[in-house]
């Protein structure tokens, strides 16, 4: 049996979240992966373990994560209140207690009680009236962790993902495309699919900003003053990139599949076309961090609340990555204990031109 210790936290309780959580752990063969330890309410869980009317689920409420049982699902109470779960709403109740099971877990996940950490979808309108100050989970774990910069990669088999900008108005997409954050961006890419992946000599494509990449900078000159530059010098650093590509051939003629990891400028730019591939199966995973966390590719689905109707096989690759990343990484160290390329490799700092 597995001493792989997971730390789950519940979500938004008026969307899917509880639901395929409980829906995936309901397999008694994944007790002999993993140690799962919930992070909401026993009655939150209560309450949709009763709308999936399934009675193989069993779990135990456990004070602290240091009490968690091997081959149980444990929750731990992150409160006492009695919730209102209004079903399908974004609420501030629902924000609030989001928030507070996400926190927890992430004081235990960085006190070195768990191995990693999947989070169960929040509802950013829910968050925000909850005075949540942060746009995502990506966001928040990025301070959490102590770092500058992560980077969120969506992933599916060989199909990885990467985002320059996270949740980024459109407007404001250009002027954060900068030399000095594509190459914070680019090395954290480069080191995570060595580290976290396995991949001994990474090849990562870059995507253009403009239509067609600027066409040689007739619709655009980000791709000629800012993205190639820093290309040119990401080779001569010794590692291997390519681009800028335009990003609608890259992806429609299915190129994408011959690179380890793709960096898309912008959300859209990288996850429509990702989720257009791989919607269900795909898992976002916050890299560059000092800890492990991933995510279902999906939000909060406030339409299939309390229906019983949630697919959670998303949220299951979520709990597999999350174990062959910490099995990775450890593998890493022990074979590269007395090199520097860590996760915490420090990023040579260099001025813009």
């Amino acid at each position: 049996m597995s001493n792989f210790k997971v730390g789950i936290s519940i979500g938004d309780v008026n969307g899917i979240g509880p639901e395929i959580i409980l829906k995936v752990l309901s397999d008694s063969r994944l007790l002999n992966h993993c140690t799962p330890v919930i992070y909401g309410s026993t009655k939150s869980i209560a309450y949709h373990k009763n709308i999936l009317d399934n009675d193989s689920v069993k779990f135990q409420g456990v004070v602290s994560v240091e009490k968690a049982q091997r081959g149980r699902i444990n929750v731990v109470d992150c409160w006492k209140d009695q919730v209102a779960i209004t079903l399908g709403e974004a609420t501030e109740e629902g924000g609030k207690y989001a928030h507070l099971a996400l926190e927890k877990a992430v004081a235990d996940l960085k006190e070195g009680h768990l191995d990693a950490l999947v989070t169960a979808p929040i509802n950013k309108k829910a968050m925000n009236m909850a005075n949540f100050p942060f746009a995502g989970h990506t966001e928040y774990l990025t301070e959490a962790s102590d770092k500058k910069e992560s980077l969120m990669l969506m992933v599916n088999e060989g199909l990885r993902v990467g985002l320059l900008t996270n949740h980024l108005p459109l407007k404001d997409v250009a002027s954060a495309v900068t030399k000095e954050r594509l190459r914070k961006k680019l090395q954290i890419f480069n080191n995570t699919l060595k580290m976290d992946f396995g991949i001994e000599k990474p090849l990562i494509a870059v995507l253009g900003l403009n239509p067609h990449a600027g066409d040689e900078g007739v619709l655009g000159d980000e791709e000629e003053n800012i993205i190639r530059p820093v290309i040119v010098e990401a080779k001569k650093k010794g590692l291997l990139v390519m681009g800028p590509y335009p990003a609608d051939g890259f992806f429609g003629s299915d190129q994408c599949r011959k690179f380890d990891g793709v960096l898309a400028m912008y959300h859209d730019q990288g996850l429509v076309a990702f989720k257009s591939l791989s919607f269900g199966d795909g898992t976002n995973y916050t890299a560059g961090l000092s800890f492990i966390r991933t995510s279902p590719d999906h939000g909060t689905a406030y339409d299939l609340a309390g229906k019983n109707a949630a697919n959670p096989d998303s949220f299951r690759k979520a709990l597999y990555l999350a174990k062959d990343i910490s099995m990775n990484r450890k593998e890493y160290y022990e074979n590269r204990s007395n090199t520097v390329e860590k996760v915490d490799i420090e990023i040579e700092e260099q001025p813009e031109g």
